[in-house]
């Protein structure tokens, strides 16, 4: 049995359907998970520790027996937790069977298999009763169904199911409380990239029709990691809102709901941007938190636990509204069961939105749109002229990894016929740059756990790296890393060139050579030239300092090859680290191995 999956082919930029083993889609799910990096969050697994153990001891001096219900269990972990701080029996149910697999080995493997029942289905399918999934109700609800917005990943019906079917009237619930926050705010940086800016070219200013100022788009939300946007970057026009709860100790309902919150503005500007995140509070008493807040709402030189599977939103007004100091504002949320909103806005450029803009700047006579690709462009299009000049922006929305912009060389190789003998290619060549570097976080989600809070979860790690090892591990995978803060171990390394000039050659390209350092992965990203002099980089945009720390372009996603060990090294830390490329023209791909040999 074979599956079809969806996959960018960057030699056409279009969408083919690739035929995969049955095994894909499995392998994908595990290998891209964030069970990893949830293992690792310690300030999340501690806080839910407490919790539960605070949950336990308050059934217990009830004089009841603790009976848990651990919805979407994963490892095991919070169930083990559980049993460890005295409850009785634990039903932990989980939906995607290799992890339910996964979590009877590691509950097995720690000594835990009479007290803990792993459930294999949704828990919406659950039953209750002497034939049932489970003997009897819970009377302690155990969950992790939170995405970065919270309810993203079907929280609120899960718990509205439970409610009714699963727990007693009155239960414990770790977490006992969730609360979303909203501060609305004024910047320049963030309002930016969801608005068409306006363009200088050579004295020329071009802008964009005030139909696609004004279009709202789609609700949408941004999830960043807000710690990396500077303070100075936007202005606060008014306080941090506390913006609605849920007790989830009690009846929940997944119906749409609104919540408004009312303030003075703290300063006068420009209302564009509203930046959110969400608490957990572990506990009735409010005493055991754990917080989303970005780093920059700690005290310093604290700084915010990493974490990647949970992290901050950022929603776009539908237009931007002047306010001034003291002005009574009302901020407003809705929610359905799956998602939050605050009037947001998308963007979509098409032909009829370049029309817009080519009228807005008086230019409309002087270009026409070509509806069509390129290898159907023939002299008849362009009155029988050949072309002169040939430039793209080598960005398409089909680019995933860096090179996958490469379609640009495809696209001038299809004209070739219709150029003429000297005509300019912009840009002319691009350079494939390569880079060692150390994670401060991002290493986490590839790095396997060994044991969590004294669980060994060590047959989760083994099933992740099977998957990884399926195909995963030998590929890179997109990241902004302006996100992710790393230190660059090797200087930039020009490793691939790719000569726009001359048409994609058929055979291969390689490159071979060695790096050395020791280092979570290396980042892969292109650099286009336009003539000897002007390049732009869609990686590294400035020098990298003394201490290693770099810049990274906010507008492109870099490749990031995960290496599989780096913690072995030497004593010194120093490793060689080798690695061959090959760009495959007939694919459009770039095929990598990396190894790492310590010295």
């Amino acid at each position: 049995m074979k599956t079809f999956c969806g996959r960018a082919n960057p030699t056409t930029g279009a969408l083919d359907w690739v035929e995969e083993s049955e095994e894909y889609d499995y392998h994908q799910e595990i290998a891209r998970s964030c069970y990893a990096d949830m293992l690792h969050d310690h300030d999340r697994n501690v806080k839910y520790y407490q919790g539960i153990r605070a949950a336990v001891a308050r059934v217990k001096a009830r004089g009841e027996k603790v009976i848990i219900l651990d919805i979407g269990t994963g490892t095991g972990l919070l169930s083990m937790m559980a049993v460890t701080a005295g409850a009785d029996f634990c039903y932990a149910v989980e939906v995607f069977k290799p992890m339910a697999e996964a979590a009877q080995c590691i509950v097995e493997k720690n000594g835990f298999s009479e007290k803990i029942k792993i459930i294999n289905k949704h828990s919406t399918d659950v039953t209750v009763g002497p034939d049932g999934d489970m003997q009897t109700k819970a009377n302690i609800l155990i969950t992790e169904l939170f995405d970065t917005e919270l309810i993203g990943e079907g929280a609120l019906p899960s718990y509205e199911h439970a409610h009714q079917n699963l727990v007693q009237d009155g239960c414990e619930a770790v977490p006992h409380r969730a609360t979303v926050y909203a501060q609305l705010v004024e910047s320049e940086l963030l309002w930016s990239w969801a608005q068409l800016q306006p363009v200088e070219v050579e004295g020329a200013r071009l802008v964009p029709p005030p139909a696609v100022s004004r279009c709202a788009g789609a609700h949408s939300v941004c999830d960043i990691q807000l710690s990396q946007v500077s303070p100075r970057s936007f202005t606060p026009l008014g306080p941090l809102c506390t913006m609605f709860s849920v007790d989830f100790s009690k009846p929940v309902s997944s119906a749409f709901q609104s919540h408004s919150s009312q303030f003075a503005a703290e300063s006068g500007g420009r209302a564009q941007v509203i930046l959110s995140w969400w608490d957990l509070d572990m506990d009735p008493s409010g005493s055991i938190v754990c917080t989303m807040a970005p780093s920059w709402t700690y005290p310093q030189p604290k700084r915010a636990p990493w974490r990647d599977h949970w992290m901050q939103s950022v929603y776009f007004l539908p237009v931007e509204t002047r306010v001034t100091e003291g002005q009574q504002l009302s901020l407003t949320v809705c929610h359905d069961d799956y998602s939050l909103w605050y009037s947001l806005q998308s963007h979509r450029m098409s032909k009829q939105v370049i029309e817009q803009v080519l009228e807005a700047n008086s230019m409309k006579g002087g270009v026409e749109l070509l509806e069509i690709r390129p290898e159907q462009l023939t002299s008849n299009d362009y009155l029988f002229f050949q072309i002169s000049v040939l430039m793209g922006e080598p960005y398409f929305s089909t680019s995933l990894l860096p090179w996958h912009s490469l379609f640009f060389w495809y696209c001038r190789t299809t004209l070739a016929g219709l150029l003429r003998p000297n005509a300019t290619i912009l840009p002319c060549s691009a350079t494939l740059h390569m880079m060692a570097v150390e994670f401060q976080d991002l290493w986490r989600i590839r790095a396997p756990c060994g044991t969590c809070e004294g669980f060994d979860v060590t047959p989760m790690d083994e099933m992740v790296q099977q998957s990884l090892d399926f195909r995963e591990s030998r590929e890179a995978e997109p990241h902004p890393l302006w996100e992710y803060p790393c230190r660059a171990l090797t200087q930039s390394s020009a490793v691939m060139t790719f000569d726009f000039t001359q048409r994609v050659p058929q055979e291969s390209i390689s490159s071979q050579g060695s790096l050395t350092g020791r280092c979570h992965g290396v980042v892969l990203w292109m650099e286009y030239h336009l003539t000897d002099d002007i390049s732009v980089s869609a990686g590294l945009i400035g020098p990298i300092s003394e201490q290693g720390e770099c810049e990274w372009s906010r507008h492109r996603k870099q490749g990031v090859y995960f290496l599989r060990s780096p913690w072995e090294s030497s004593g010194d830390g120093r490793a060689a680290v080798s690695y061959s490329l090959t760009f495959e023209p007939s694919l459009g791909d770039i095929k990598m191995d990396f190894s790492v040999q310590s010295q």
